[in-house]
């Protein structure tokens, strides 16, 4: 059946370490395409860190700027977009990326993600005596979120060329052939 939707761009949704920045910027330039990422939109916006918008005016405020900056790429053509790890569990910012992108999430288990993740300073989230549970709890939240994706890619064990290659060949295939998936595909 025929997509209906416009498909100009590419949405990277899924939880932190999973590769959305990695593979976004790879993907964008065997696309062509400029690389996105909402959360450094909504710094620019704020002109302060994540970190500090979160401390200083809550998390409310950053989804403010977060559902701005994502409403804001409808218009735009070629780009690829990598979203913050919770952004999709706002359906309003699901609807906004389907409007003009096709949605791929890239996936991982709470361990990979935790092996990926754990010496990484620059996630407050995981700052805590055990991020794995943490990891675990949001991941569990956050899964029928991203299950929602036009497309999921399981990253675990797989080279970053070869997730690469999935996420254009995906890509190529929705804006090209006119068709994106009905549902979800994991491969």
């Amino acid at each position: 059946m025929p997509d209906p939707r416009a498909i100009h761009n590419l949405a990277l949704v899924g939880f932190m370490g999973c590769g959305k920045s990695t593979v976004g910027c790879a993907v964008a330039g065997e696309l062509g395409f400029e690389f996105v990422d909402t959360d450094a939109l909504v710094e620019a916006e704020a002109g302060i860190p994540v970190s500090e918008i979160f401390d200083k005016a809550g998390e409310d405020a950053f989804r403010k700027l977060e559902r701005e900056a994502i409403a804001g790429l409808e218009t735009r053509r070629g780009l690829v977009i990598a979203t913050g790890g919770g952004a999709v569990t706002f359906a309003e910012n699901l609807a906004s990326l389907k409007r003009h992108a096709l949605v791929v999430c890239l996936w991982a288990n709470a361990e990979a993600l935790h092996d990926r993740t754990k010496h990484q300073t620059h996630r407050p989230l995981l700052q805590q005596e055990n991020p794995l549970e943490v990891i675990r709890a949001l991941l569990a939240e956050r899964a029928p979120h991203y299950k929602k994706a036009d497309v999921i890619i399981n990253t675990e064990h797989r080279p970053q060329r070869v997730v690469v290659a999935q996420v254009k060949h995906q890509f190529e295939e929705s804006s090209g052939g006119g068709t994106s998936p009905d549902s979800a595909a994991v491969s």
